[in-house]
C-alpha cells in the first residue's frame, strides 16, 4: 500500500472518530455540517499529500506543491464560508470549525507518513 493510501485510510479514521465523538453534542444541522466538512477536507488533504510525495525529490516542485496545497486549503475554507453565509446554511458554524479543524489535524498527520523508507536512505 502506498504512503498516500495509508495516509488516506488514517485520515478517514481520524475524521470518522472526531465526527463520532462530536455527534452527541451537535444538533442535526451541526452533524450534517461536520459530515460535509469531513467529506470536503479529506480528498483535498489526500491530494495535497500525494502532490508532496510526488515532488519529494525536486526542490522547486516540492515547494510549489506545498505552497499550492496551502493556498488550496485557504481557498476552500473561504469558498465554503462564503457559500454557507450567503445561502444561510444551517449548521454553518460547526461546519466551518470542523473544516478548519480537519485541515489542521490532517496536516499534523502528514509527517508520520512522510518519513523515508529504509530503502530510500543511504
Amino acid at each position: 500500500m502506498s504512503k498516500a493510501a495509508k495516509y488516506a485510510v488514517s485520515g478517514l479514521s481520524i475524521v470518522a472518530l472526531v465526527t463520532l465523538v462530536s455527534w452527541p453534542f451537535l444538533d442535526p444541522a451541526g452533524r450534517r455540517g461536520v459530515v460535509i466538512a469531513g467529506a470536503v477536507a479529506l480528498p483535498i488533504q489526500v491530494t495535497a499529500f500525494w502532490a508532496l510525495l510526488r515532488f519529494r525529490g525536486q526542490l522547486n516542485g516540492f515547494l510549489a506543491a506545498w505552497a499550492g496545497g496551502t493556498l488550496l486549503r485557504m481557498l476552500v475554507i473561504a469558498a465554503v464560508a462564503v457559500y454557507a453565509i450567503r445561502s444561510s446554511v444551517e449548521g454553518a458554524v460547526p461546519m466551518l470549525l470542523a473544516l478548519a479543524g480537519f485541515f489542521f489535524g490532517l496536516l499534523m498527520l502528514e509527517p508520520m507518513y512522510f518519513k523515508p523508507e529504509p530503502s530510500e536512505t543511504a
